[in-house]
């Protein structure tokens, strides 16, 4: 009887592990350069890991524009650019860099940031999510992190990334509108772009006052506000775009969505715009998000039509 309850017990076990979601940022990822068993096989890995999540520091040898980390809000200090890849099983030679929302006070990493790795993955997507340092009023901080992740990520020939994407939520969004109208050469020229509820704008008239104010704390111009504003940045050469964005939208007036789609249509730059209902600000990836499959859906498509066939 002893014999069969141990028995029991191990077989309980080995169904619990094989059931365990994938781990988030922590626990059982691979640091850049190693870390994983060779004699453990990658699908076994993938079985009882999750998705393999590898770390890297943006600057190993500390940021040329570096600056005293201070407390964010929320308790957690963003001191150090960090940047997550999970690569796709079966990679198509696409890659996502995901840069999270939270008004450039703090980083919604979860449903703004990494919940999406899964959707990308399955598609044969790389995904990458860059824990970017928070402004504090220095403005060129969030595109300089932004633009040596896209260096790395495009020197990692192992990833076998051919189409490199910005992606971003709200401050996020403002971030990767910008590195996608602010670049210095091909390396920091994103290929594509994803906007959702972004801040396009830091016009006082219709910007979000908190992403204004993290940005450029009490060093705003009228010059650093035309530069920091993509919907006036836009050029013929700005790659395409995928814009949602919610008409109920508490937070950031869809003002913003609409007037970087405006300029993109006006530049003869190719752009796909959605606008629901409802939705307010915020939802990202969530589950309570009404409109979830259709924003799924719709992305699928675009990157299907539009950048699976950009040369």
């Amino acid at each position: 009887m002893r014999k069969l309850f141990l028995i029991g017990a191990f077989a309980a076990l080995a169904l619990s592990l094989a059931a365990q979601p994938e781990i988030p940022q922590g626990a059982g990822m691979r640091p850049q350069g190693g870390g994983v068993s060779p004699q453990m096989p990658s699908a076994m890995m993938a079985r009882f890991f999750g998705a393999r999540v590898d770390t890297v520091k943006v600057w190993p040898n500390g940021a040329p524009n570096a600056f005293p980390a201070q407390k964010s809000s929320d308790g957690k200090e963003y001191s150090e650019a960090i940047l997550e890849i999970y690569p796709a099983r079966e990679p198509n030679g696409l890659c996502v860099l995901m840069l999270p929302g939270g008004g450039y006070a703090v980083l919604s990493l979860t449903h703004e940031g990494r919940d999406f790795h899964t959707w990308f993955n399955n598609r044969g997507i790389t995904f990458c999510m860059l824990q970017y340092r928070l402004p504090r009023g220095h403005h060129d901080v969030p595109l300089s992190d932004v633009q040596e992740a896209m260096r790395i990520i495009r020197s990692r020939t192992d990833l076998g990334v051919t189409k490199l994407g910005v992606m971003g939520t709200s401050a996020g969004g403002h971030l990767a509108a910008t590195a996608a109208t602010l670049y210095t050469d091909s390396d920091t020229r994103p290929d594509f772009q994803i906007l959702v509820y972004p801040v396009t704008t830091m016009d006082p008239s219709y910007t979000h006052k908190g992403s204004y104010d993290g940005l450029f704390g009490d060093n705003h111009t009228k010059e650093l506000e035309e530069r920091y504003s993509p919907d006036r940045q836009v050029t013929s050469d700005t790659p395409p775009a995928f814009i949602i964005a919610a008409s109920d939208d508490f937070l950031v007036p869809v003002k913003n969505s609409l007037s970087y789609y405006q300029a993109l249509v006006d530049n003869h730059v190719s752009a796909t715009l959605h606008m629901y209902p409802s939705g307010g600000h915020g939802f990202g990836w969530g589950e309570n998000f009404r409109y979830r499959d259709q924003f799924g859906a719709e992305l699928d498509a675009w990157i299907s039509s539009v950048v699976m066939k950009l040369k």
